[in-house]
């Protein structure tokens, strides 16, 4: 074995300091609720992979914010696999975005046809990786061997060209992408577009940037004319409507910076059988199973003959620790069959011994709720933020006082 002083090195490369090195600013999409998930807009290289159902909107998305990089005049190129270009002429009319600046339409499945056109480009978008082919790849397109081959000329050439670029990917009916796992690692932003085809409204994710968070939402409705950002979602999500029922209360949850207003409904019915049901839509399913030992151990309310049913209206999905407190209290409610003050909100997190815990950001969520009309909020008594006023606060220290008060 050679002696570590005879082995050779190449060519030392000297290292770059990092607060000399020039970060490039972001370019917006040009459509807001798009740049609030990216974090602020594209950043120059990088490249971002949008994934959903078909139908859901992905393509309309992405031709919108093209038709509105291109209306202020800078360079943009869209690459269809699917559609030929009178294909997506006509679906651009139809949502009223045609535009004479610079939007350059390929229609091709083999990717090397358009790599050259994407140095000089704002932004290039591939739609979709499942219909492309490479040279280099071998078999027909959509195989692991296709899709790994098409993503990793698209990186290398965005990247050389420092040009952001957007995949579009299908998914599986485990709602996961299709292809390779390697693809997901491969980018640099994935975002998922979801939401119920019987409703309007969809939501745009992020599960990983590497330039920004993955805790904000974007919220569009869904219409003949393409896609509308939605500047108010928090009235989307609960209701104002009907008299106070049982098993409704109102929760502050926070989305990235965007604090939203979630209408958590629940409904117990007895049960014939040894098993009861406990159904969560919107809720996780495990965080439902904890709430429901936390009151039957702290608070007396047993649910252990009850079929329990958990929904949060609107299709919202809330990963908020800090809505424990209107979740239990929703569940509470149904139980016992009394309904919670409808000027009221919920936050504050639960722990297994029932004590009810500070939430983040307190002060912004009950200033949403002062804007949507709430006049009481319910937190923990060991917040020690200044809270704004008009919303006058009822601060409780375990669940158990939390129901004696409401009740």
């Amino acid at each position: 074995m050679p002696a570590i002083s005879e082995i050779s090195d190449g060519p030392a490369i000297k290292p770059s300091l990092i607060g000399e090195i020039t970060i490039p600013e972001r370019s917006s999409s040009g459509i807001g609720e798009f740049d609030r998930v990216l974090g602020g807009g594209f950043v120059p290289g990088t490249v971002t992979l949008l994934g959903g159902e078909p139908g859901i909107g992905k393509s309309t998305l992405l031709l919108q914010a093209c038709a509105a990089m291109a209306f202020k005049g800078r360079s943009v190129l869209y690459v269809s696999g699917e559609e030929s270009l009178s294909q997506v002429a006509i679906r651009a009319r139809r949502i009223g975005e045609e535009t004479d600046g610079k939007l350059g339409i390929i229609s091709s499945t083999s990717v090397e046809d358009s790599l050259g056109s994407i140095p000089g480009r704002s932004v290039a978008v591939f739609d979709s990786v499942q219909s492309f082919t490479t040279l280099e790849g071998g078999g027909f397109p959509g195989t692991p061997t296709q899709v790994r081959g098409v993503a990793q000329k698209i990186i290398e050439r965005a990247k050389a060209a420092n040009v952001p670029a957007v995949i579009v990917g299908h998914i599986t009916k485990q709602g996961s992408i299709a292809g390779p796992k390697l693809l997901e690692h491969m980018v640099d932003v994935v975002l998922m577009f979801a939401g119920d085809k019987a409703s309007p409204y969809r939501l745009l994710r992020s599960s990983k940037n590497r330039f920004g968070s993955t805790d904000e939402l974007g919220v569009f409705e869904m219409s003949d004319k393409g896609l509308t950002p939605v500047q108010d979602p928090s009235r989307l999500f609960w209701s104002t409507a009907g008299d106070p029922v049982s098993g409704v209360a109102m929760g502050v949850i926070m989305e990235g910076s965007r604090p939203f207003v979630a209408e958590i409904q629940a409904l117990v019915a007895p049960t014939p059988f040894p098993y009861p049901k406990r159904t969560a839509r919107g809720v996780d399913a495990g965080r439902l199973q904890l709430m429901l030992a936390v009151l039957d151990r702290r608070c007396g309310i047993s649910s252990g003959s009850l079929d329990v049913f958990v929904n949060v209206a609107g299709g919202l999905t809330v990963k908020d620790p800090h809505a424990d407190l209107s979740l239990c209290l929703a569940v509470a409610s149904a139980a016992l069959d009394a309904p919670l003050p409808p000027d009221c909100c919920f936050i504050g997190e639960v722990g297994l011994a029932g004590e009810v815990r500070p939430a983040i950001r307190t002060p912004l969520r009950i200033r949403e709720a002062g804007r949507l009309g709430f006049k009481r909020a319910m937190i923990s008594r060991y917040e020690t933020d200044d809270m704004p006023e008009g919303v006058s606060l009822i601060r409780v220290g375990d669940l158990k006082e939390a129901l004696k008060v409401m009740r």
